[in-house]
Parts: C-alpha cells; sequence; structure tokens
C-alpha cells in the first residue's frame, strides 16, 4: 500500500559501513574531540551558574559526548567485542574529565546559588527515560540515514548529556550530594536508553554482525541489559509517580484557593503549596478571617483530596471591623496603598544610593551617609522629619561648608525642612 510506503526506510538508509566509520569516529576523545569536550563543559557550567538555558542549548550542541554511549549500543547491537570495549574506556574517561573540569569551575565560582536550571536536573523521573529514549532513536536514525538533516543537534538539545554532568559537579564542589545523586541518576539514565535505543535500531535495520557468538553467550548478554535496564528504570517509575501527585496536589490546591477564597472584605496577597510537607500557606489582606471561617476553609479541603493536607493561614495587615467600611472603597485601593508604601521605601533606598555617589564627588570629606524618615517630638505636636547623618573625615571639619552641603541636599531630595546630624 502507498500509505505504508511512507513509513519505509529502506531507500534512505545509509550504507552500513559508512555509519559504523561515522559512529567510530565520535568515540574516540583526544586532540580536538578531548578539548572541544571541555570547552562544553564550561560552557554548560557558565550557564548554569548564570541560569541561562541559551548557553546550556549552546553547551549541549558543542558536546561529542554522544559518541562514545553511540558507541556502546552500536557494538552490542553487531556484537563488536574491540568497539564495546573501546566505547566504554573513552566513555568513562570522558566522565571523569567532565567531573573534574565542572567540580573544579563550581569550586572556584563565587557564584553559590542553586537556580533553576540546576534544580531542574536534580530530580530525575520516567519522563527523562522516555525523552532519552525517543532522541536516543532519532538520533541512531538520522546516522543511519542518507537524509541526515539538523536531527543530530535537536537530538542533543533534547537528550541533554552535558547539564546533568555539570549538575553533579556542582553537587560535588558544594558536598550537596541529593544533587550529586540526582544528577548523576538523570545522566545515568540518558546514557542507558541513548544506548538501548541504539542498540534496537541496529538490530531493527539488520546491521551486519562482526562476531558471531553462541546462542548461551547471546543470551546471557540479553540478560545483562535486561537488568541495567530495569535497574535505571525502576527508580524513574517511583520519581515519576511522585512528579505526578506534586503535579496534581499543586492544581487541586490552586483550585481549592480560587474556588474558596472569594470573600468580599479581604483578598489573597501571596500562596506557597509545599507537596513534600502537605502545606497549603495563605497570607491574607483585609478583613480579618475569623476562627470559624477558617474552620470551614479546613473542612472544604476534603472536596479536593486535600484532607491531608495542612492549612496556614497569616495575615498580612488587617482591617478592624470598627473602622468605618466608608474609609476604604474596595480591596485594590488597600493594596494599592500597601504597594505604594513598599515602592516608596524601594525608591527612597535607590535614591540614597544615587545621591551618595555624587556625594562622594562634591563633597569629598564626607565618609558616609545615613537619609531616613523619622519624627520630631515638640510641646506641641509630633511632626514627621527627614533626617540627615553624615560623618566628616578627621581634621575636614573646619573645610567642610556645612550650609552648602544642607542647601544641596535639600534641593537633591526636595525638602524644605530636614535634620542634620554630623559626626566629626
Amino acid at each position: 500500500m502507498e500509505f505504508l510506503k511512507r513509513f519505509s526506510l529502506k531507500h534512505e538508509k545509509e550504507d552500513f559501513t559508512t555509519v559504523i566509520e561515522t559512529i567510530e569516529q565520535g568515540v574516540v576523545f583526544k586532540g580536538t574531540n578531548l578539548w572541544i569536550l571541555i570547552f562544553a563543559i564550561f560552557i554548560a557550567s557558565l550557564g548554569l551558574n548564570v541560569n541561562s538555558t541559551a548557553v546550556i542549548i549552546g553547551a549541549m550542541l558543542v558536546s561529542p559526548l554522544m559518541g562514545p554511549i553511540m558507541g556502546i549500543g552500536l557494538a552490542m547491537g553487531i556484537n563488536d567485542l574491540a568497539l564495546l570495549k573501546k566505547s566504554a574506556k573513552n566513555f568513562l574517561f570522558a566522565v571523569g574529565v567532565s567531573l573534574f573540569t565542572s567540580t573544579f569551575y563550581f569550586y572556584l565560582s563565587p557564584l553559590n546559588e542553586a537556580h533553576s536550571e540546576i534544580l531542574a536536573r536534580t530530580t530525575p523521573n520516567i519522563y527523562d527515560v522516555l525523552i532519552a529514549f525517543f532522541g536516543g532513536l532519532s538520533g541512531i536514525l538520522a546516522t543511519s540515514s542518507k537524509l541526515k538533516g539538523n536531527v543530530i543537534p535537536g537530538v542533543a538539545i533534547a537528550t541533554a548529556l552535558m547539564p546533568p554532568l555539570c549538575t553533579a559537579g556542582y553537587g560535588l564542589a558544594s558536598g550537596n550530594w541529593q544533587f550529586f545523586s540526582g544528577a548523576l541518576y538523570l545522566f545515568l539514565i540518558n546514557t542507558v536508553f541513548i544506548a538501548l535505543s541504539t542498540f534496537v535500531t541496529v538490530r531493527f535495520l539488520s546491521f551486519p554482525n562482526k562476531e558471531i557468538i553462541d546462542l548461551k553467550t547471546k543470551k546471557k548478554v540479553h540478560n545483562w541489559i535486561g537488568l541495567i535496564v530495569i535497574l535505571t528504570l525502576l527508580p524513574s517509575i517511583y520519581f515519576g509517580y511522585e512528579f505526578i501527585k506534586e503535579i496534581k496536589f499543586k492544581s487541586q490546591a490552586n483550585k481549592f484557593i480560587t474556588e474558596q477564597l472569594n470573600y468580599t472584605d479581604n483578598f489573597l496577597i501571596t500562596k506557597k503549596t509545599n507537596y513534600k510537607d502537605q502545606i497549603i500557606e495563605l497570607v491574607i489582606g483585609g478583613k480579618k478571617v475569623d476562627s470559624l471561617e477558617i474552620k470551614t476553609l479546613k473542612d472544604n479541603l476534603k472536596a479536593y483530596n486535600l484532607e491531608s493536607a495542612k492549612l496556614i493561614i497569616k495575615e498580612g495587615f488587617s482591617v478592624s471591623n470598627v473602622i468605618d467600611k466608608n474609609t476604604i472603597n474596595s480591596k485594590s485601593r488597600v493594596l494599592e496603598e500597601y504597594q505604594n508604601k513598599i515602592s516608596e521605601e524601594e525608591n527612597f533606598k535607590k535614591k540614597n544610593k544615587i545621591v551618595f555617589q555624587e556625594i562622594k564627588i562634591l563633597f569629598p570629606e564626607i565618609t558616609s551617609f545615613i537619609m531616613t524618615a523619622g519624627e520630631r517630638h515638640t510641646s506641641e505636636k509630633l511632626e514627621p522629619v527627614t533626617l540627615c547623618i553624615i560623618k566628616l573625615k578627621e581634621n575636614n571639619s573646619k573645610s567642610f561648608d556645612i550650609k552648602k552641603f544642607q542647601d544641596w541636599i535639600k534641593i537633591a531630595y526636595n525638602k524644605k525642612s530636614m535634620a542634620f546630624i554630623i559626626n566629626e
């Protein structure tokens, strides 16, 4: 049938000898190949360190790490013991170089924070297995085809061999064994299932065997392959199950928050959901939520399959029932005032930083500068005041023009009245 012919690979198959030679060339790490690997490690480590997805993708495209993994799969598929030994030897060497280089980089790097790009590679699951397997299938099919196109770069990005190794290096450098083991397990998943997909495809395309082995040895080899695959697969199934439960927990928690917290006189400021500890933490502003309302909310958790979750409600700022409701037109006005207050404080801090840079140029006698909002107590009333505190260099008090500085700072902050404290 014409429809089934569309799926045929026969007319596009590359010569088997050419395919084997191509894969063998990418197995060995020395000279150019080795230096490209080292540069790719640095690129990936830098990308992880500054949390740049684009840089990490660049490292994946440069990395030649897939070569020995496909070599292992090909060697098992065509019964080439010499190629298997060479591929395994170079694979272990490449892993060792990668771990050493990434650990060295992260040990020296002043940036120690674990960003999202690092965290994403510490909790592998069954979905990573599927990505590695189908990515490996795409890679070996493209290598075995005359129409290679741009599949290989796409496979390099999808299977992402380099970032997990560099994340493992981060774990070693920071002494975080959870990150190290999680990232190394993700790398193991990619390695095993890229090799497996290569092995399956080589057998499916009927590559010629290099050596003829007896049935007993063949069965033994297959048993070992099956054991390695199962041992690699089982933990990922468990982690995948936990991953799905976490997604469902967060989804139901968000649904609960959206549907249940719809009171007229208060509103949600922040929300946090923690699947591991089964906690839903809410910070609510506006009218105080009484104990009866909290109890009702907790009872309603069951309707969302969240009966095991602990609901924590905190007050961000509350508006007392005693206050006349005419003073607050809406929830949005209260939130806007709260946000404006925060914004004013942030702007004030930024203004101080800019002004101090100018002070260092215009008034070099000043060594430190503090500008803050305060209150002035008088016999009649309490009034707000902007307080300026400066410290002068030793033996500079006589030459310092206090009046000039006071006039300048008032203009800089657009303040007519300010209080000054000058430490000499």
